[in-house]
């Protein structure tokens, strides 16, 4: 007989079968299963809230600012140290030096040797320089070293810096077109990542540059100057010196050099011509200086001129922090050639 036949028999015979009479005595059960109890996970102990310290309006203000002529590879040495300039900060609040008034930063570095945690470090130390001025105080800037004969004043944009309006950071939120700008600062658009692309010579410039001033109710160095910087290209090496036109006698000066053995007997006639040469563009540029002053003061509004009689420039150096170097015996009030002196440090 086939197992299959069987089986169904056997299917037909159970289903046949009279189902077994209820038990009314015990409890019906419920088909679902049996709900899981949840499980109560252990409360977390409470921990101290953190506390932040707020943002102040003009934190970061001093690291905006584009510190001119520093060597791109010493940026990261300025920005090392936690350097505090609350002083800059407190000088817009009400009382303060700038408070209220139209304000132009650039910034600059200075390379001093001083102590630190018991040992002499060389640190190149931050500064910010604010002009109190209506008005830009110059759009230009002055390229000049050692190494380069000449000097060169040149447009700002040239080296991709400008004037820029600063936006405290509680106004960050806002419309820029609907804010009133009083504070400026000078800013730089050259990214050091593109600087791989430039070539040496361009890259040199950004190291040489000094932010140009310009005031025609003062008689400049150029004016009053009587000294020539002279780089003569002589073998071996080039003769670096200075000769003032009224002070020094042209051949006693070239005999001096010889003496000196800064200079070869047979190249005396060709640095004798090449100083004079440089006398007369040093004379033309004298007389250019000085007519291009009384054209400027010719031309000059009475609200220019007392715009001009009234700027000041404040020098801010950082603040003495614990874990910043000591430099209150390296602050200085000059701050350019064409600057001069500040007429405060703060």
């Amino acid at each position: 007989m086939r197992k299959g036949a069987k089986r169904k028999r056997s299917q037909k015979e159970e289903e046949a079968a009279p189902a077994p009479a209820p038990d009314n005595h015990k409890t019906t059960e419920s088909t679902k299963p049996p709900t899981r109890a949840k499980r109560v996970k252990a409360s977390k102990p409470e921990s101290e809230p953190e506390y932040f310290e707020d943002q102040r309006n003009l934190e970061d203000l001093w690291k905006q600012i584009f510190p001119v002529g520093t060597e791109w590879d010493q940026l990261d040495k300025v920005y090392g140290f936690n350097w505090n300039f609350s002083n800059l900060e407190n000088a817009f609040e009400e009382g303060g030096v700038l408070h209220g008034k139209t304000v132009y930063l650039f910034g600059c570095t200075e390379p001093q040797l001083v102590p630190f945690k018991g040992d002499n470090i060389l640190i190149y130390i931050p500064a910010v320089v604010a002009i109190v001025s209506p008005f830009p105080p110059s759009d230009k800037i002055g390229i000049k070293s050692v190494q380069r004969e000449v000097e060169e004043i040149i447009p700002m944009k040239q080296m991709k810096m400008d004037w820029v309006p600063y936006i405290p950071l509680e106004d960050r939120e806002s419309r820029v077109d609907r804010l009133r700008h009083q504070i400026f600062i000078l800013s730089c658009t050259q990214r050091r990542a593109a600087l791989k692309h430039l070539k040496i010579d361009r890259i040199k410039k950004y190291e040489y540059c000094l932010p140009y001033f310009y005031n025609p109710l003062q008689e400049d160095e150029l004016e009053q100057s009587t000294e020539v910087p002279i780089i003569f290209p002589a073998e071996p090496k080039p003769v670096f010196c200075e000769f003032d036109w009224e002070l020094d006698e042209l051949q006693e000066f070239i005999d001096k050099l010889i003496q000196e053995e800064e200079l070869s007997e047979d190249q005396k006639d060709a640095f004798k011509e090449f100083v004079k040469e440089k006398v007369r563009e040093a004379k033309k540029a004298n007389r250019e200086a000085k007519e291009a002053r009384r054209k400027a003061l010719e031309e000059m509004s009475e609200g220019t001129r007392q715009a001009i009689e009234n700027q000041r420039f404040y020098k801010f150096y950082p603040v003495q922090t614990p874990d910043t170097p000591d430099i209150s015996n390296v602050k200085a009030s000059f701050i350019n050639r064409y600057y001069g002196k500040a007429h405060e440090v703060l």
